[in-house]
């Protein structure tokens, strides 16, 4: 989940480089060692003031049980979509993204992702609709998807 809020708005290499370095700061990547950090360590990695807050409510909520990530691994898409939106900095897409890379759910399709929608245009045509395309990649979205992102590269 930290991977997602890390890699809101940025490009894959950007976040690739951010997530280095708050791996190599943050004890085992876990929710009490984000606690353990300095807010400034976080943000000396890249991280801007926001998202490192994000983070770090996130992790409070994991440590003190306000939030199962555990219990998510069965939950219906939705239900997860639901719990994680109430979180701060949390939104559809970032929720989408826990669901295809953190739950390897197989059948996600975040419309409002903007290279998915690009990819699209540029295989199908301008007119192309992502919502439109998806239908027929049903029950594999995210695998199509992976394969759009791919493209992109």
């Amino acid at each position: 989940m930290a991977n997602s809020i890390i890699s809101q708005q940025l490009s894959a290499k950007a976040a690739d480089t951010i997530e280095r370095r708050v791996q190599a700061i943050v004890p085992g990547f876990t929710p009490a060692g984000f606690l353990a950090v300095p807010t400034e360590a976080l943000r000396a990695a890249g991280l801007s003031s926001a998202k490192a807050r994000y983070i770090l409510e996130l992790a409070q909520r994991v440590s003190d049980g306000r939030l199962n990530l555990e219990a998510m691994q069965e939950a219906p898409d939705a239900d997860v979509i639901a719990a994680l939106v109430e979180l701060p900095g949390i939104g559809q897409w970032t929720a989408e993204m826990f669901l295809i890379f953190g739950l390897s759910r197989p059948d996600v399709l975040s419309l409002g992702d903007a290279g998915l929608q690009r990819a699209v245009r540029l295989l199908f045509g301008d007119d192309a609709k992502l919502e439109h395309m998806g239908q027929s990649w049903r029950p594999f979205c995210s695998v199509a998807s992976w394969y759009l992102w791919r493209h992109l590269d």
